[in-house]
């Protein structure tokens, strides 16, 4: 299947990037707007630490194209502290945040930490409260996760699994849980034969849309493994 391929990075405000990938004079609140100019999605992760205020998330909203999309990494209070139970206010708090980016939010990611073993009830209870009107990626980091069980939750919720290869879990034995994919590609350095590999697993799902995301370098590796990812996939 043709797949909508949204690559990107995660985060964009590197000044390490300046004459790698951003103009030498660029200033940082000018980052965004010619980040958005050059790939057309970006993962946020500064958002499982705070979430910024409506006003500055209006400001990203109203920097980048229609097409552009954002990838919002959920709120530490809900992954690791409440563990994705009892997390009613956070959530709240969450959505109300996320509506501000409205069609410019492409999905919102939870990472759940590696300490967190599979636990079906948790998940389903969790998802069954989560607003269905904002697509959620999960992250499991530790490998009880990845089992039918939790595909078939995933897909009753209409959740993506996130892939994260970063060669310390063996990856899970299903890829699409719903009609779009979600994949963190971890490593440092992607030749072209392991991103065609990628851009081949995708393709052979049933999604329609999927993110990639790509760790960031000091030396601003990111952004090129990202075009170089969006040229090959065509």
């Amino acid at each position: 299947m043709q797949v909508d391929w949204l690559a990107g990075t995660s985060g964009y405000s590197y000044k390490e990037w300046k004459g790698s990938f951003y103009p030498d004079d660029l200033a940082a609140g000018d980052m965004l707007a010619f980040y958005a100019s050059k790939l057309p999605a970006v993962e946020i992760n500064n958002t499982f630490y705070r979430m910024p205020k409506r006003s500055v998330l209006g400001t990203w909203r109203d920097s980048v194209p229609m097409s552009f999309r954002f990838s919002i990494k959920a709120s530490r209070r809900i992954t690791h502290q409440s563990r994705l139970t009892n997390c009613e206010e956070a959530v709240e708090f969450l959505a109300t945040g996320l509506e501000t980016l409205g069609e410019k939010l492409g999905c919102v990611l939870f990472q759940l930490p590696p300490y967190l073993r599979k636990d079906n009830e948790r998940l389903d209870a969790f998802l069954s409260i989560w607003p269905k009107a904002f697509p959620a990626a999960m992250e499991f980091r530790h490998a009880s996760w990845f089992d039918d069980e939790t595909a078939e939750t995933l897909a009753r919720h209409g959740a993506a699994i996130c892939l994260s290869e970063d060669g310390e879990l063996p990856m899970p034995g299903f890829l699409a849980t719903t009609d779009w994919l979600y994949l963190r590609l971890r490593k440092p350095d992607y030749d072209n034969e392991a991103l065609a590999a990628w851009i081949a697993r995708g393709e052979d799902s049933d999604a329609s849309r999927a993110f990639a995301f790509f760790k960031h370098e000091d030396e601003g590796a990111g952004p090129a493994l990202a075009h170089r990812f969006l040229d090959l996939a065509g």
